[in-house]
């Protein structure tokens, strides 16, 4: 019986400081990170989607960063079959992946080894509902999956229109639910020998500080020069639909003020911070370290290194 293939995933709501733990214990274990976010893995988004610098990455190799272009299509069947390879690149030079990121569906279907069926496609129901999501909007059609896929809405923003419609096509074309098809496509064994590690902020308003605080930095840093020329690319497609990006299309058009927007940036990235510990908290096999702004870093790696060390992977 071959051994499965260890990795350690690091995961929790936006800026809960995944990327420097990801990035130290790709560095302690001699690792490389793979990304399961699905923002970065864009090309030219890199301000509002916290890309990690050079300096952050500290000198470890991090894939699926900047290597998909904003106008084209991409799925989490997509996503799941590059990290896969990824990962067994990694792992052929003998080093340790750490995967690293916040898109609770991409990490779910790579860790759980979802299989996507072709059959649960239907492009002329897929055009059908995006006609109807142009006359009547996102919020609507999230209603609609809400009827009858409550478990897929709970989890989905209105602004990830591409998505939703997506478990609208799924439900439509095969009269069950894409939360159900997820449950089902678990006919096959694992690939990994995964330990999970989740971070969060032990009081709410901590991490909805930092996410503030983030998002300002952003803003010095020249989000909107950046987000100016995304809304301005006739290709974007999915990208533009970003939190960070979507909200300042009503600057761009004269309708609402650049802080009107950022602070519509901040509601919008602490509500799906929310979403992301909703998904995340299901997952009984991540293994949570409860955060405060006192904690040392150092601290937080050594309860990773003990949690690690618990789990035997390696």
């Amino acid at each position: 019986m071959n051994k499965k293939q260890p990795l350690i995933a690091v995961v929790g709501p936006t800026a809960s400081g995944k990327t420097a733990v990801g990035a130290a214990l790709a560095k302690e274990y001699g690792g490389e990170v793979v990304s399961a976010d699905s923002m970065q893995i864009y090309k030219g988004m890199d301000i509002a989607t916290a890309k990690p610098t050079e300096e952050e990455m500290l000198g470890i190799t991090h894939h699926l960063i900047s290597v998909i272009d904003i106008g084209a299509e991409f799925s989490v069947a997509d996503y799941v079959k590059l990290a896969r390879e990824k990962i067994s690149e990694v792992a052929s030079r003998g080093k340790l992946p750490v995967l690293v990121g916040g898109t609770g569906l991409y990490v779910s279907s790579l860790i759980d080894n979802i299989s996507f069926d072709n059959a649960l496609t239907d492009g002329s129901v897929r055009k059908r509902l995006t006609e109807e999501c142009e006359k009547e909007g996102n919020e609507a059609m999230l209603e609609k999956l809400r009827l009858v896929d409550p478990e897929t809405a709970a989890v989905l923003p209105a602004g990830n229109i591409t998505r939703i419609i997506r478990a609208l096509e799924v439900y439509e074309v095969t009269g069950i639910p894409f939360s159900r098809h997820k449950e089902l496509s678990r006919a096959e064994e694992p690939l990994y020998n995964a330990c999970m590690i989740g971070l969060n902020y032990a009081d709410r308003s901590m991490l909805y500080n930092r996410i503030n605080r983030r998002v300002d930095i952003m803003a010095e840093k020249g989000m909107v020069e950046e987000c100016r020329a995304i809304f301005e690319n006739e290709k974007t497609g999915t990208a533009c639909q970003a939190i960070g990006y979507k909200e300042f299309i009503p600057y761009f058009k004269g309708e609402k003020t650049k802080q009107e927007c950022i602070d519509k940036i901040k509601q919008d990235s602490r509500r799906y911070a929310k979403r992301q510990l909703t998904w995340f908290r299901r997952d009984e096999r991540i293994n949570w370290i409860e955060l405060t702004d006192v904690i040392p870093f150092d601290k937080i790696i050594e309860e990773c290194k003990k949690i690690v060390a618990k789990s035997n992977i390696l």
